[in-house]
């Protein structure tokens, strides 16, 4: 899988002019930790779980998301550098420390990124989160009403497609939703180094309703991101990992290209995909090329 590394190709992207400046990425997770790699970047931290005013993440997931989307590289001399440094973050804290939730924090969340998309300059609503679908529920549950309501409004949502593979329609809610964009893990059958999970872990497609899902995958395994402890990096796996690579992608795109609609960032994903001969209920419309998206 050299060949992933080499799509991204993240050497000469580091070298341009684009680092998502003037872009908010809302990350609806586990919350955020003040590391010194996001410092600067936090526009907004709302606690849908406990009410808490000051940011935090009791744990971890959060953060490492955000790093990945957004971080500076800071505490490790730019070696982990996340995809788009310059955007700034809304943190929506809707997972515990268990990474549990439920969908009125989530659906809570949609709403107030949906209010507040002027006023922090929200672009991209990123959703590294998931449940297993319900039998008979389809697409016409709440938490999948309420992310097509906010792709409705004009924000960008990538959600994950699910840690649930690789069994056929595991794709996890909301990442069934026809209208937002869900990304798998393209390396997920390389061992992990943490967390002791199997391979072949990506959520596979069609849906229940033979949509294809997920529509794009970008690298998720072994992925070194910020912790939720000062100038610490951990190292993660899956495809909440692909999701923030693609936001951060994203991010980029519209600094480029600030007209785009939500819509012409769908096609121009669909465009710019590289085939990597996987069936499509795995890679969709094929990996992330990230300078070809450019």
């Amino acid at each position: 899988m050299d060949r992933i590394r080499y799509e991204i190709d993240y050497d000469s992207w580091k070298r341009g002019a684009y680092d998502g400046t003037g872009i908010g990425i809302a990350i609806l997770d586990t919350g955020i930790f003040p590391h010194e790699d996001l410092s600067g970047r936090l526009s907004c931290f709302q606690d849908f779980v406990h009410g808490a005013k000051d940011p935090y993440d009791d744990n971890g997931h959060g953060t490492h998301v955000s790093g990945i989307a957004a971080g500076t590289g800071r505490a490790s001399a730019g070696r982990y550098q996340g995809i788009a440094p310059g955007s700034h973050i809304i943190s929506c804290k809707v997972l515990d420390e268990k990474g549990d939730g439920n969908t009125q924090d989530v659906m809570q969340a949609l709403r107030f990124c949906i209010e507040k998309k002027e006023q922090y300059k929200i672009r991209i609503v990123n959703i590294s989160i998931g449940t297993i679908p319900k039998a008979r529920s389809g697409e016409k549950t709440n938490l999948i009403q309420s992310v097509e309501e906010a792709w409705d409004a004009g924000l960008v949502v990538v959600v994950a497609a699910g840690n649930n593979g690789p069994a056929p329609m595991s794709v996890t809610t909301p990442g069934i939703s026809r209208k937002v964009i869900t990304v798998g893990d393209a390396d997920d059958e390389k061992t992990q180094r943490y967390g002791g999970r199997k391979t072949g872990y990506s959520g596979r497609g069609p849906t229940p309703y033979c949509i294809v899902k997920p529509e794009i995958v970008a690298p998720g395994a072994n992925v070194t991101s910020c912790e939720n402890r000062p100038g610490s990096y951990c190292t993660k796996s899956g495809t909440s990992m692909a999701t923030a690579v693609v936001s951060g992608s994203i991010a980029l795109l519209l600094q480029k290209y600030p007209r785009l609609s939500n819509r012409d960032v769908k096609l121009r994903l669909f465009q710019r995909a590289v085939d990597i001969r996987q069936p499509k209920s795995r890679q969709g419309w094929g990996m992330l090329n990230l300078n070809a998206l450019l």
